[in-house]
Order: C-alpha cells, then structure tokens, then sequence
C-alpha cells in the first residue's frame, strides 16, 4: 500500500540518480528507510566491482549503521527495479518493503522477469510497490542512455 511518503522518499532516491548522472554513472539512486528515518542511501558507481549497484551500497552502509545485518522493519526506494542481485540482497538482508520506480525489463526481480523478492520458497517474502514517479525514474535512464548513444 502506497504511503505519504513514499513520493517523498522516492524523490530523494531520484536525487541520487541524478547525482549518478552528474558523475557519469548510471542513474540509478536507492534510500534505506525505517520508520521514516533515512538510514542510508546509494548510487550505481562505475568501479571495478560489479556489486556498486545502488541497492547493494544502501543494503552495506544502512547495515553498518544500525550494526546488524538484519534490516526487518526497513524499506529499500530504489528508482529502478532490482536485479536479482541485489534481490537477493534484499531477501537476505530481510528487508520488509521494496518501493521502486521503473520496471527493469532486462533484469527486473521484482515482478518484471523473475519475482525473487515474493518468492515463497525463499526464506523471506518483501513486500513489493511498483511505478512510484515512474515516469521520472525511467526518464532519467533514458536520457543517459540516449547521451551515451550519442557520444559512441
């Protein structure tokens, strides 16, 4: 069910996907959120490592910060759905709620392509809200994507 402050959160996810773009990273922003209180936040990073991506940054930083690895209660907002990476991520890390913008119809986990996150043989279920600001977070994408096109 769709919060008051999920289009609030939401957009603070989309801040950082626009700081991602800013620096030439891929825009995809992610928050951690529990009982309305940020406890971190994420962007995809072009490093040498292939598990930069946003979600996985958030899942690390708001584990440490709370000082377990058991983020129940949490709610990840992600401008993009999750691969199944960092759904497994999620799943692992008990995350109770996943709030995303656009689908991901390449990798998506969330409901697009596989559903990792309501996957009941799993050992955790998310709850799961799509297309929140969709229409933003998939513009966004799109833009770098075409920026990108155009300098190749």
């Amino acid at each position: 069910m769709t919060s008051q402050y999920d289009y609030t959160f939401m957009r603070m996810a989309l801040n950082e996907a626009e700081n991602a773009f800013s620096r030439g990273d891929v825009p995809v922003g992610a928050l951690i959120v529990r009982e309305n209180e940020i406890l971190s936040s994420g962007s995809d990073k072009k490093l040498n490592d292939p598990t930069e991506h946003a979600e996985m940054t958030a899942i690390r930083n708001a584990s440490r910060k709370i000082g377990k690895w058991n983020l129940s209660g949490c709610t990840l907002y992600v401008t993009l759905e999750p691969c199944p990476m960092c759904a497994g991520a999620c799943v692992n890390s008990r995350i109770s709620r996943v709030v995303y913008g656009s689908r991901n119809y390449r990798s998506g986990a969330g409901g697009t392509l596989y559903d990792i996150l309501r996957d009941s043989r799993l050992n955790h279920i998310c709850e799961v809200q799509s297309g929140i600001m969709e229409s933003e977070c998939l513009n966004i994408l799109q833009n770098y994507f075409l920026m990108r096109r155009k300098k190749s």
